[in-house]
C-alpha cells in the first residue's frame, strides 16, 4: 500500500481519454433500519452501471477511480475490469481498517470480491495521507472525495465523468455521494446520476 496516490498520468504512463470517478451507496448492512441498497437492487444497479459505461464509451484508454467499498463501488470496479478500463482504488483509511468498516459489514461476499479485484488495479490501493491536525478518521471520507476528484482532474484528461449511484437523499455521514456529486458539478465535471429509487 502506498500513502498517497501518484498523479494519474504516472499510473497510466499516458494521459487518459476520460477519467471516471464513481461514488455510490454501500450495500446495506444486516439489520439496517431503513433499506437503502439491499441485495435485491444489486443486479439492476450493475446493469445500469454497465449501460452508463457503454454509453460513455469506456475502454482501455480511460482511467477509473473509486474507493472500493461494498456495493456500488465494487460493482463499478467489476464492470470496469470487465471492459479493460484501467482501475485504481483510493482509500480514505488504511486498507485493513477500510475493509473492516466499509467492505466486510455489508451483506454478501464483498470482501472476496474486493480481493478478486486487487490484481486488476494499476497499483496497490493508495491511502489518503493522515491529517495530523484531526482525530483518527475525522472527515476522511469527505477528504477522500476531494482526492478522487483532484486525481481525475489532474490526470490530464479533458473529460472527467462522475457516475453516482444515489437515492437523492442525505447520507449517513460526511463524504457521501451527495457531497461528491455537488463537488463534481462545482468543478465542472460531467455527472451521471443512477437513481436507485428507479432501479
Amino acid at each position: 500500500m502506498t500513502e498517497a496516490a501518484p498523479p494519474a498520468p504516472l499510473l497510466l504512463g499516458r494521459v487518459p481519454r476520460q477519467a471516471f470517478v464513481f461514488s455510490g451507496h454501500m450495500a446495506d448492512v444486516p439489520g439496517r433500519r431503513e433499506p437503502r441498497f439491499p441485495a435485491a437492487l444489486w443486479p439492476a444497479a450493475r446493469t445500469a452501471i454497465d449501460a452508463t459505461l457503454e454509453r460513455l464509451g469506456a475502454g482501455p484508454g480511460d482511467l477509473a477511480l473509486t474507493q472500493g467499498a461494498a456495493g456500488g463501488d465494487l460493482l463499478f470496479a467489476e464492470a470496469c475490469a470487465a471492459r479493460g478500463v484501467p482501475l485504481q482504488f483510493l482509500l480514505p483509511l488504511p486498507e485493513a481498517r477500510f475493509i473492516a468498516t466499509s467492505v466486510a459489514p455489508s451483506e454478501g461476499h464483498w470482501v472476496d470480491r474486493y480481493l478478486a479485484l486487487r490484481p486488476h488495479l494499476l497499483q496497490p490501493p493508495a491511502v489518503l495521507a493522515q491529517d495530523k491536525g484531526r482525530t483518527d478518521s475525522e472527515d476522511a471520507f469527505e477528504r477522500c472525495n476531494h482526492w478522487l476528484l483532484d486525481t481525475a482532474l489532474g490526470s490530464g484528461s479533458n473529460a472527467m465523468q462522475l457516475i453516482g449511484l444515489w437515492n437523492g437523499e442525505a447520507g449517513d455521514g460526511r463524504g457521501g455521494t451527495a457531497h461528491m456529486m455537488d463537488e463534481a458539478r462545482r468543478r465542472g465535471g460531467q455527472v451521471t446520476w443512477i437513481d436507485t429509487r428507479r432501479l
